[in-house]
């Protein structure tokens, strides 16, 4: 089951962007109250604008571009640092979605070639950096890391980390898609974790519960640059404004509702761990995400959620992770409004009632 089988049928779901949170009537009214008779369509009073100069703000830089999406805004500022500097490496970690998710982009279109720098399992560490053996362009990380259950590293170890590449002659770019989530942990303005890299990207869909793009901040020549690439991707499209408009409802609110969203997700997490039928991590979780890791094969799961999904209206995931072990597969967790919803003690019935259709259906 993914984020859009069955999509009609969900009535609740602990998947941050279900298919019911993202029902274009909704949406386009919270994005009415944003504007008035007088507001353009584009121009340095347009949404596009008011949005690139509200998260240069934000994240302390300079200036900001608009990009129609993340791969393309993250593609350019590597391509950037790399002009820049004549080299063609970076670095990053080897589940980076510039890697897992982008077919290699950052190759094809640009020349540029990655090192995968650690662990697939584990935070990328100051040391694993250090053995690198050739000049990067550019390093890249992720916070919080997606596919580690939104594991951060330790903020003196991420300076350190940002300080020996910078000594380097690389530029530090930080894929900020879900940085509000890690603003929980780290307990510091954007602004001061912004300061440590050189270019930001944050996603305008994902903490921000938008429609689609993203956002690329750096120094004014950098965004300079950036501003050609865009334009030679095809990225400089007109009448963006509804993407910039739908990002804007909730820049405001969001990072104050962020630590109730923790919360949930400890509370969540402790249930989980407590009853013993699934295992969470991280234990406690860092941000408002999380995995939920079940003794289960995968298809057997993802035939469990279909069913529970028919009967009860309730989506679990947005998709189900396999792993290396074929007997055991896990689940992503993001809270939002969406799964302040449920109960700790709900979560814990639905996880069981999960793991009982899996096993009946594995064992027919």
């Amino acid at each position: 089951m993914t984020a859009t089988d069955h999509g009609s049928a969900v009535r609740r779901s602990l998947f941050l962007h279900a298919p019911i949170r993202r029902r274009p009537r909704a949406m386009l009214e919270r994005m009415l109250a944003m504007v008035d008779e007088d507001t353009p369509p584009d121009g340095p009073d347009g949404p596009v604008a008011v949005l690139e100069r509200r998260l240069a703000e934000l994240l302390g830089k300079p200036a900001a571009l608009f990009f129609p999406t993340g791969t393309m805004a993250q593609q350019v500022a590597l391509r950037v640092h790399a002009d820049r500097r004549g080299r063609r490496a970076f670095a990053a970690h080897p589940q980076s979605h510039l890697d897992v998710w982008e077919k290699q982009g950052y190759n094809a279109v640009h020349g540029l070639w990655f090192h995968r720098t650690g662990d697939p399992f584990e935070l990328m560490r100051t040391e694993d950096l250090a053995a690198i053996g050739e000049p990067l362009a550019a390093a890249v990380w992720e916070l919080p890391q997606r596919d580690l259950g939104g594991l951060l590293p330790e903020w003196d170890e991420l300076r350190d980390q940002v300080a020996l590449v910078r000594a380097t002659g690389a530029a530090a770019h930080l894929d900020g898609a879900r940085l509000w989530e890690a603003q929980t942990y780290y307990r510091r303005p954007l602004d001061e974790i912004a300061a440590l890299f050189d270019s930001v990207y944050v996603s305008l869909y994902k903490s921000l519960q938008g429609v689609r793009g993203a956002v690329l901040a750096a120094d004014t020549d950098t965004v300079r640059a950036a501003r050609v690439w865009r334009q030679r991707l095809g990225g400089g499209i007109a009448d963006a404004w509804p993407l910039a408009l739908a990002a804007l409802v909730d820049l405001d609110t969001l990072a104050s509702r962020m630590p109730a969203y923790r919360d949930h997700a400890i509370a969540i997490a402790k249930a989980v761990n407590a009853d013993g039928a699934a295992r969470v991590h991280p234990d406690p979780p860092q941000t408002p995400m999380f995995h939920i890791h079940l003794p289960a094969p995968r298809r057997a799961v993802e035939r469990a959620g279909a069913a529970i999904l028919a009967e009860q209206g309730v989506q679990l995931w947005g998709r189900v992770r396999s792993g290396p072990d074929p007997a055991r597969c896990s689940f992503e967790v993001t809270v939002g409004e969406n799964a302040l919803e449920f109960t700790p003690t709900e979560v814990v019935s639905l996880i069981r009632d999960l793991l009982a259709r899996a096993r009946a259906a594995d064992n027919p």
